[in-house]
């Protein structure tokens, strides 16, 4: 196995049958090879392990992470090689020496692992023995990082633990900390629940690897080509069609993928030259396959890694998480299938798929391969299993439901489908455990809330400030950092200053209504003597505002349970986290740095950068949701105000982006586009009511005049057409 074929990408040059686009990935991996062979072995090992304790076997946290990092550290050493050689002795010299490294790795982490009981008959303490394959476990999990990441979270690896252990006690200010001895830190970086083998890597071993492993066999199943058949089913015969068989295919397999790239790359091949067929701009092609495949990490049922994250730091079940990111998520790919109607109406596009087949032709011909492990899979959750158990059964069902599709999955292709997840899941399994390491650090020296009390003092308590900072900050580590990794280091650095800050926010609505119960009043009482008389009755908000900002967060954190119900405290922890998620996304198709633009870029033969600023304009939904989430109650309300949410946010970007693109059905001029892009803003920022309904109206109005303008510009045009030259 060479050191340029481990480096290659699958190639999708041509359209094939999942097995043969599985042998063509092994062969473009240089793994089918004696030694690639073996990780292939390796690969359907872990797969079956991983399934066997999640469902009937013993669940023991530490060794399920420790063989998960082994054996992932080991393949990750494979399949991302030291450095690219120049000579074939080089390459032989570097092959045995990532299999060396590879071994010794997931040796050493076993080792240590079976020394803990050792570990604590010494009172918590390591002997050099334990202290040295610390070293090795941490530095490989570093190395094995920087391969299949690049320099960003080792870089951050090492600050933090040098932080701990060394320049802590002389950083100025508010950052200096006492500092740990290395013994200490080692051990907490190993065996604490927030260290390398906790809570986040125990996540990246049940429901992360589950579902990579349930969605590569809904791809082996032929699944993919069901979507793409499915999309042109729904959308292809409508104008500007294989734009929106963009958005829908991206989405569907977006949400199993859990890889924004992964999916541009898969479904890209097929939907850009499509759309490029059907007259649009290549880059615009590009764009739209770059935001719909990053969509479908906000996409349930399954949402990338995200969902099981969240679930985890919030202690808010998986299914409520989904459950709430439907809406939101369809109000997104609206926001991308606007741009492409739009587009297409205003280049005058009419060609259509007229070879589309029906939907019920597609779900004839493969739509169990699809529709039964899915259903199965919501099916349980909704019964209350859990989603690991839930995955492992909807993986079954993909291989029983294949046996009612053209293409049965057999031994060889079970084989293939588990070789293939554990592919897709080398990258994720590394970065999660080593993840590990950045929040230990953080939760072991309170940098978390020294940031999160940074961000309270540079907002102002002002929400939009934060959320303006949050958003830079996503953006510039996402420049490094896949999504789930930004999410994490984010969440754990500001959730909680945005969790207060949103708090705050409705406590102050609150207040402003006059409606303090008389517990809260008494507590506010030791702030402001004055208080409780002032809060007897409605005040105008700037006051509520100096009010709430002048009581200390410990006197707060008492207020809130008495003046706000626990819903509205939930909401607004759920609101937070997902806020910091949709923002995480945000680097995908934000230049300079925006992969998942740069991989649609190379599809359509377009320039990168460019089809980067056409991305960031396409994915503006992006931006837009997470200030809905921080001041309605879209993600959990009562379902009259989240209906009513979800209306105004459909009207709000189709007014944004009609003004952008100076067109809806038809042109329109530089006054309605001023007005539209104000009743856009009007629908989609906080306001009262009357301005929310002005928008509204306007709107409303315009697409009603809008659509018969365009109805009468197509009459003339077929008059014309019909007049003789």
């Amino acid at each position: 196995m060479t050191e340029a074929t481990r480096n290659a990408a699958p190639s999708n040059e041509t359209e094939k049958a999942p097995e043969e686009e599985f042998e063509a990935y092994v062969r473009d991996l240089g793994w089918d090879s004696w030694i690639g062979r073996a990780a292939w072995a390796v690969g359907i090992s872990l797969a079956l392990y991983h399934i066997w304790i999640n469902t009937f076997g013993r669940l023991d946290t530490l060794w399920l992470t420790a063989i998960h990092f082994a054996g992932f550290g080991f393949l990750c050493a494979l399949r991302y090689p030291l450095m690219r050689a120049k000579t074939p002795l080089g390459e032989k010299l570097i092959l045995t020496f990532d299999i060396a490294f590879g071994a010794v790795a997931a040796i050493s982490t076993i080792l240590l692992i079976n020394a803990q009981g050792a570990i604590y008959a010494r009172g918590v303490r390591l002997g050099m023995y334990e202290y040295i394959l610390s070293i090795i476990v941490i530095a490989s999990a570093i190395e094995l990082t920087r391969r299949a990441t690049g320099w960003i979270i080792p870089i951050l690896i090492v600050v933090g633990l040098t932080y701990v252990s060394w320049w802590g006690p002389s950083a100025p200010g508010v950052f200096r900390f006492a500092g740990l001895s290395v013994d200490t830190l080692l051990f907490r970086s190993v065996f604490s629940d927030e260290g390398m083998f906790g809570s986040i890597a125990l996540i990246s071993a049940t429901y992360v690897y589950l579902f990579i492993l349930f969605g590569a066999f809904l791809v082996r199943s032929g699944a993919g080509e069901f979507i793409i058949e499915l999309a042109r089913a729904v959308a292809g015969r409508f104008v500007g069609g294989p734009g929106f068989v963009s958005v829908i295919a991206s989405g569907l397999t977006g949400s199993i993928s859990g890889s924004a790239v992964a999916n541009t790359v898969s479904t890209g091949v097929i939907t850009i030259p499509l759309m490029k067929k059907a007259g649009f701009p290549p880059r615009f092609a590009a764009a739209v396959e770059s935001a719909a495949s990053t969509g479908g990490m906000i996409m349930p049922p399954i949402m990338g890694a995200g969902a099981f994250v969240m679930a985890t730091y919030t202690q808010i079940s998986y299914l409520e998480i989904v459950a709430v990111s439907f809406l939101p998520a369809v109000v997104y790919y609206l926001s991308v299938g606007f741009f492409v109607r739009i587009t297409a109406k205003r280049l005058n596009l009419t060609s259509r798929d007229l070879e589309a087949p029906t939907a019920m032709e597609v779900i004839r011909r493969g739509g169990a391969s699809f529709l039964i492990p899915i259903g199965m899979l919501i099916g349980m959750l909704i019964a209350g299993f859990t989603p690991t158990y839930a995955a492992c059964f909807a993986i079954l069902a993909c291989i029983v439901s294949s046996w009612l599709t053209p293409k049965p999955m057999g031994p060889r292709a079970v084989f293939e489908a588990l070789a293939l997840g554990s592919i897709n899941m080398i990258m994720t399994a590394v970065l999660l455990v080593s993840v590990g390491l950045v929040v230990n650090v953080i939760a072991m020296t309170g940098v978390g809330n020294t940031f999160s009390l940074m961000i309270t003092t540079w907002a102002g308590n002002s929400l939009i400030i934060a959320l303006i900072l949050i958003a830079f900050a996503s953006l510039v580590l996402g420049m490094g950092l896949p999504v789930t990794a930004a999410y994490i280091v984010l969440a754990t650095l500001s959730a909680p200053a945005l969790h207060l800050l949103i708090q705050n926010n409705a406590l102050i609505d609150v207040i402003v209504a006059g409606q303090v119960p008389e517990q809260a009043r008494m507590i506010f009482m030791l702030a402001d003597p004055n208080a409780v008389a002032a809060l007897a009755a409605p005040m105008s908000r700037d006051a509520a505002n100096a009010l709430v900002a002048a009581a200390p967060p410990e006197l707060l954190s008492q207020v809130y349970p008495q003046a706000l119900d626990p819903l509205t405290i939930k909401l607004a922890l759920l609101s937070a986290h997902m806020i910091i998620f949709w923002l995480s996304l945000d680097s995908n198709v934000t230049p300079p740095v925006c992969l998942t633009a740069f991989a649609a870029a190379a599809i359509a033969k377009t320039s990168p950068m460019r089809t980067g600023l056409e991305s960031w304009k396409v994915a503006k939904g992006l931006y837009l949701m997470p200030v809905l989430f921080a001041y309605t109650s879209f993600l959990g309300g009562p379902w009259i105000d989240v209906m009513h949410v979800f209306f105004i946010a459909i009207l709000g970007v189709y007014a944004l982006g009609s003004a952008i693109e100076g067109h809806m059905e038809a042109p329109i001029n530089w006054p309605l586009r001023i007005f539209l892009f104000a009743a856009g803003v009007a629908l989609l920022w906080p306001n009262n009511t009357l301005v929310e309904v002005i928008g509204g109206i306007g709107v409303i109005g315009v697409i009603i005049w809008n659509i018969r303008l365009d109805r009468k510009i197509q009459r003339e045009r077929a008059a014309a057409r019909a007049v003789p030259a």
